[in-house]
């Protein structure tokens, strides 16, 4: 059905009267003119009937785009059906590590070496959209922390911006955890207590931000909020030189210590990803989370109708603009003979 939002402006409906009757009328002074002849006389006449009868439309056509400009003031709009929201589930914010270290490509990827950033993309972005019932977040973190998408049922355009993160976007050369957590509990702490989880995904160490990692983790274990860290990163990885090969550990700067702790505090756990197969492993166990009942929630989809009458009045008023035009006009009577002043002089 339709509704309007502003119902009061149809209280401006007689303004245009109530200012034509009381606001004092300019005065408007004419030069009387000869008229020598009644034939010429009459044909004025006519004329004028003419004029009156276009300006009565004219008029009519004002009143009209009055009204309808009236009508789009009040916001109308068409209220849908009551759609029932999902009454369980989690509210789950997900911290996805963006600093240059998550650049490293150590991990297989559909038979090719890819950045970890990429395969979070892939694993974590099939994760999203399976958790149906889910209000799902986004925090992105580097050198600093920052929300990306809050709390929302929204899973699809959760799922675009996270494919649509870049390394680069936040300053790269530090990783700020404990922002990202911080920040994490901000968007989860006014939320049922059962339902506040955090996951946190990583390659490297907290080397920046205002808050440390273990007194984020103290913060969030008050507010009810588990926390299930992951590291990323491969255990080693073959150099070839000229004269050897040699591997090395990618994952050396992964502070595993923390991540653990933090998990533990909280009531999490923490994981370990070192290929593929773990990390969609690891998904699998948190898909494996039980819903908690929530407060029952609808809402009621509305489309805006204002541009309808806007735009109606918008071409009224050019139809009007155009029939003032004197060529228009000259135009129009191009079939009236001309009444000659100076005739019989």
């Amino acid at each position: 059905m339709i509704e309007f939002q502003w119902p009061w402006v149809f209280i401006l409906i007689p303004l245009p009267y109530l200012i034509n009757r009381l606001m004092p009328r300019a005065e408007i002074v004419e030069t009387p003119l000869f008229v020598p002849f009644y034939s010429s006389l009459r044909r004025a006449d006519v004329k004028s009937i003419r004029l009156s009868s276009r300006s009565m439309i004219l008029a009519l056509l004002a009143i009209l785009c009055w009204l309808l400009l009236v009508l789009a003031a009040s916001r109308p709009q068409w209220v849908g059906e009551p759609v029932q929201l999902p009454t369980t589930g989690r509210d789950l914010m997900l911290a996805v590590d963006i600093s240059g270290s998550m650049e490293a490509q150590d991990i297989q990827l559909e038979g090719r070496n890819a950045t970890r950033l990429e395969v979070v993309k892939s694993v974590v972005g099939d994760f999203v959209e399976r958790r149906s019932g889910d209000r799902l977040g986004l925090i992105l973190f580097a050198a600093r922390a920052y929300t990306q998408a809050p709390l929302t049922f929204d899973r699809p355009t959760v799922g675009i911006l996270l494919e649509e993160a870049q390394i680069g976007i936040i300053e790269e050369n530090a990783t700020a955890i404990g922002d990202a957590i911080g920040l994490g509990v901000r968007h989860l702490r006014e939320r049922p207590e059962a339902s506040r989880i955090l996951i946190l995904l990583t390659d490297g160490v907290n080397n920046s931000g205002q808050v440390s990692p273990l007194q984020a983790g103290e913060l969030a274990a008050r507010e009810g909020i588990r926390i299930y860290t992951i590291g990323i990163g491969a255990d080693s990885n073959p150099r070839n030189s000229i004269f050897s090969t040699r591997a090395v550990s990618p994952s050396a700067d992964l502070d595993e210590e923390t991540l653990t702790e933090i998990a533990v505090n909280t009531g999490g756990r923490y994981f370990r990803a070192r290929d593929l197969s773990e990390l969609e492993e690891i998904y699998a166990v948190l898909d494996e989370l039980e819903p908690v009942e929530q407060e029952d929630e609808t809402f009621r989809p509305t489309i805006a109708l204002f541009y309808w009458p806007l735009g109606t009045a918008l071409l009224l008023s050019f139809l009007i603009a155009l029939s003032r035009l004197p060529l228009l006009s000259l135009w129009k009577n191009r079939d009236d003979a001309p009444i000659s002043l100076a005739e019989g002089n």
